[in-house]
């Protein structure tokens, strides 16, 4: 199985899906709001952004392997479940770290920009937002 072209599909239709059979059991999958530990609860993750959140994009805009390290960048959007229905957008990138068995063991995002600028997009009528009015 080709690692790189599966993980293309996958952001491509991300949330819907995913490949769970490229990644470790023990998979440890991080982000600035969360980490979760293992295939299960990280395909539970997954099922909570699916079932919750609307018109969930995953933009891939680079990949590349170096050695056991997959890194990606992308842009992920969505429709927060708020009456207000805000779109939502974060920037960022992955490291996925593969085991000896080349199943993915580590997954840890870093995003552009903090949890409080990703939180006030959710409210684009507060003051101090910067997307107020747009």
């Amino acid at each position: 199985m080709d690692i790189l072209a599966t993980l293309e599909a996958d952001y491509a239709r991300f949330p819907r899906d995913q490949t769970y059979s490229i990644y470790a059991e023990d998979i440890v999958f991080a982000d600035p709001m969360m980490r979760v530990r293992g295939r299960q609860n990280f395909q539970g993750m997954i099922h909570f952004l699916a079932t919750w959140f609307r018109d969930i994009r995953l933009d891939l805009h680079e990949m590349r392997q170096d050695g056991p390290v997959i890194h990606t960048r992308w842009t992920m959007s969505w429709i927060a479940p708020l009456p207000w229905r805000p779109r939502v957008t974060v920037t960022g990138r992955s490291e996925l770290t593969l085991n000896a068995q080349g199943l993915i063991q580590q997954q840890i995002d870093y995003w552009d920009c903090s949890r409080w600028d990703l939180l006030r997009q959710h409210f684009p009528f507060a003051l101090g937002n910067p997307n107020r009015g747009q």
